[in-house]
């Protein structure tokens, strides 16, 4: 799935680039062409007023007349040789030529990083020469500005595929892990249902007291795994209860079927009751998640530590070991399904468990902390 969401960005990614460079370079090669074409018309307009300057054929200046009245598009400023303005002005911002007495003078600096100006003779004795500065048409402008404006809008529509992408993929993968659990679920109910025939039968029989008594706490066990699988795709319902007994519980569970060396404390802060909502079966799911994984970092001997914080919004609980820690690449990994260092296991514990804090109780779980040869912390927190 992972790879196909890869294949799919660099798909769209590449079909961007081809569809934006395309454009750009075709843009840059029209804008080419216009800017030729405007300064060949910007000539001709220059040429008609020399031109009609020197002539008195009457032809000649009705002909000049309709080419330079034939300009309606392309900005243009006539100045002397030293760049003064001679106050005329084609295709400008009436309104601030009136009123910016520097208006003139900043589109002169406009238009000389834009084209370089025509300087011609237009007296009837070659001793003034006038400049003419023109600027870029709208055209040419939009033109210009069009591969921006594409380039915008495909890199929006990538943006937008690539969300629908992801969400339709991790609504896939909800789907999945809902349907994977529930049909756990449906399997262990038979050999439940089984094993809970033979205790009736065990206790009848009156010789095994002691086993009968292990062996229903192991199928309550087990019923518990069955429920706490039949929940995960349904909304839980959350409920108050004791946050530092729920811990203390499974602490006490996790104890049992510990190695020996290895030492579990609880620190808690002063406080002996913490109430807040929570699904207490999935609570317990996920801190036996995080106590059997620090037992496993531990390798038979060491420490594991929670600690739980009370604040005026939020309780902290901390779940820290003396363990082997996690390289720092793996970090950003441990939460993804089937990601394991285990020769065993499917790695799905970690997965589920930020599953349960953050889509049903929205509270978060993260790595706080982890070094090599010196151990790992993992982070709940849970809103009041």
């Amino acid at each position: 799935m992972f790879s196909q969401i890869f294949n799919w960005r660099t798909t769209l990614a590449i079909i961007a680039i081809a569809i934006a460079s395309g454009t750009i370079f075709y843009s840059n090669y029209l804008a080419k062409k216009i800017a030729q074409d405007e300064r060949k018309k910007v000539n001709v307009w220059i040429q008609s007023l020399k031109t009609r300057a020197i002539t008195t054929d009457q032809s000649a200046i009705n002909l000049t007349n309709i080419i330079t009245n034939e300009n309606t598009d392309i900005p243009i400023i006539e100045t002397d040789e030293n760049d003064n303005p001679s106050g005329q002005g084609l295709n400008l911002d009436t309104a601030l030529m009136q009123s910016d007495s520097l208006y003139l003078k900043k589109m002169i600096k406009q238009f000389k990083s834009e084209n370089a100006p025509f300087i011609i003779d237009i007296s009837k004795e070659p001793i003034i020469k006038n400049k003419y500065y023109f600027g870029n048409s709208k055209l040419l402008k939009e033109v210009r500005y069009y591969p921006l404006i594409q380039l915008f809008i495909v890199s929006l529509f990538i943006i937008i595929m690539i969300m629908v992408i992801s969400l339709r993929n991790k609504a896939t993968q909800n789907q999945v892990w809902a349907g994977m659990a529930k049909e756990t679920a449906h399997q262990l109910g038979t050999p439940l249902s089984s094993l809970q025939g033979w205790i009736e039968m065990l206790k009848e029989s009156g010789d095994s007291e002691k086993i009968v008594a292990e062996m229903s706490k192991d199928v309550e066990r087990l019923k518990l795994v069955s429920d706490r699988f039949g929940k995960i795709g349904s909304t839980p319902q959350l409920e108050e209860a004791n946050l530092i007994k729920q811990v203390e519980e499974m602490i006490a569970y996790i104890k049992k079927r510990a190695p020996s060396k290895v030492n579990i404390k609880l620190n808690l802060s002063g406080k002996d009751k913490i109430n807040i909502k929570i699904n207490p079966p999935l609570f317990d799911w996920v801190m036996e998640n995080l106590l059997k994984n620090a037992i496993d970092a531990l390798d038979g001997q060491g420490e594991i530590a929670v600690n739980i914080k009370d604040a005026p919004d939020q309780v902290f609980i901390d779940v820290s070991d003396t363990g082997k820690g996690i390289i720092k690449k793996n970090i950003p990994l441990v939460f993804n399904p089937g990601f394991t260092t285990k020769k065993r296991g499917w790695g799905l514990g970690l997965s589920l468990s930020k599953r349960i804090i953050q889509q049903y109780h929205k509270g978060e779980l993260f790595v706080k902390q982890s070094d090599l040869g010196k151990g790992t912390t993992f982070r709940i927190i849970l809103k009041k």
